[in-house]
C-alpha cells in the first residue's frame, strides 16, 4: 500500500524531523509513508491571507494522483479513535487504495483541498501547530498499524 503525507512547510525544526524519522523507522517499508513537503505561502501585511492558503493548496493538490484516497486533516473533520483508524487502514489496504494525507499550513486548507478529500479527519478538538501534526499523524499511523499487526505497542 502506497502512503503519502503531503504537508505544508519545509525546514522543520530538528525535533519534528527526529519524531517523523522515528516512526518511519518503526513502520515496515511497504507501509511507511513518503513525506512530501510543500513550501509555505508568503504572508505579507496588507495581502489577503487567501492568496497564501491558495498557493499552499495548489502545491498540495499537485501531489495527489487521480486514484488516491485523500484524507484531509481538519479540526472540523470527523474524529476517530485508534480502533476505528486501524479498521479504516485495513479497509484501505483491502481496497488497494493509495492513501494520501494532507496537512495544511498554519491557516488550514483551502476549500479545494476539502472538496478533493474523501475524508476529513480531526486529530483533536485542539488546534495543533502544523509541524506537530506530522508527528501526531505518524504516531497514530504507527499505532493503528500496531493494532492490526497485533504488535504490543498499543495496549488495550
Amino acid at each position: 500500500m502506497k502512503v503519502k503525507i503531503v504537508g505544508v512547510g519545509t525546514r522543520m525544526p530538528d525535533w519534528v524531523t527526529a519524531g517523523v524519522d522515528e516512526y518511519q523507522r518503526r513502520l515496515p517499508s511497504e507501509f511507511c509513508p513518503q513525506l512530501i513537503e510543500v513550501p509555505l505561502g508568503a504572508r505579507r501585511r496588507g495581502q489577503a491571507l487567501d492568496k497564501a492558503i491558495e498557493k499552499e493548496s495548489l502545491g498540495l493538490l499537485k501531489h495527489i494522483n487521480k486514484g488516491d484516497y485523500v484524507v484531509a486533516l481538519d479540526v472540523l473533520g470527523r474524529s476517530m479513535n485508534t480502533e476505528q483508524l486501524a479498521g479504516k487502514l485495513l479497509d484501505w489496504q483491502r481496497e488497494g487504495d493509495a492513501l494520501c494525507f494532507l496537512i495544511g499550513g498554519p491557516d488550514g486548507l483551502s476549500s479545494a483541498c476539502s472538496k478533493r478529500a474523501n475524508l476529513r479527519w480531526s486529530l483533536s478538538d485542539l488546534t495543533l501547530p502544523h509541524p506537530l501534526v506530522r508527528i501526531v499523524l505518524m504516531e497514530q499511523i504507527y499505532r493503528a498499524w500496531s493494532v492490526n499487526a497485533r504488535h504490543p505497542y498499543h495496549r488495550y
